[in-house]
């Protein structure tokens, strides 16, 4: 799910993951605000089945929803990937794919997260506090922004020169690599998540390995 104005970078890190082997999946449907948005023309571009929903076609937020809702069964979703969506999903949502949504966040929670801390303003507020590293997570969605379970972390020092930009920059690398592999661990069946924790089980041949001792 992307946002109406992002350029789809961590949507086609993705792409290029499923399309790698990396992932063992496919990216079943891209799913967005505005026909014309930058990651939905890209996924496009690709032969990937895309969809935009605009809430401002839809009298309440509840009816947005529901049709959110409908186009994610319709595609037989098996896990939801936040790629700079930027609305709150709907309970009805989060409830049915509940442990099966991710999304990455440009920093380490629970530093510099929450509503109102997406994109550039993240970078800014790290810059600004002075801190010596951040990073990326990658975590369950739940109710609350930034709040559900982490999957993984990955720091990224910051050096005394850097700006927004160029921690912008850095973020961004590990985001795609955060991301993908968060996501390849779900398609091999290797996250649980137990309370506010996830727990990374171990591959299959590691499990064959014991057994066999």
């Amino acid at each position: 799910m992307v946002s109406g104005q992002g350029r789809g970078s961590n949507m086609q890190a993705i792409i290029d993951a499923c399309k790698s082997g990396k992932i063992n999946g496919e990216v079943a449907l891209v799913l967005g605000v505005k026909d014309d948005a930058p990651a939905i023309e890209r996924a496009r571009s690709q032969d990937i089945p895309t969809l935009a929903i605009s809430p401002k076609a839809y009298e309440t937020t509840e009816a947005y929803d529901a049709a959110v809702f409908d186009a994610l069964a319709a595609a037989n979703i098996d896990l939801i990937c936040l790629a700079g969506y930027m609305r709150v999903l709907g309970q009805n949502i989060v409830d049915h794919w509940r442990d099966r949504i991710m999304n990455v966040h440009p920093a380490l929670v629970p530093s510099f997260c929450g509503k109102g801390m997406y994109g550039h303003h993240v970078h800014e507020a790290v810059i600004a506090r002075g801190v010596k590293f951040t990073g990326v997570t990658v975590h369950l969605v739940d109710e609350e922004y930034d709040a559900g379970p982490i999957i993984l972390q990955r720091v990224v020092p910051v050096d005394e020169d850097d700006t927004a930009d160029t921690i912008a920059a850095r973020v961004l690398i590990e985001e795609h690599r955060t991301y993908t592999d968060a996501i390849a661990l779900f398609a091999q069946g290797r996250l649980r998540a137990v309370g506010r924790k996830v727990k990374i089980l171990p591959s299959a041949s590691s499990r064959n390995t014991i057994a066999g001792r």
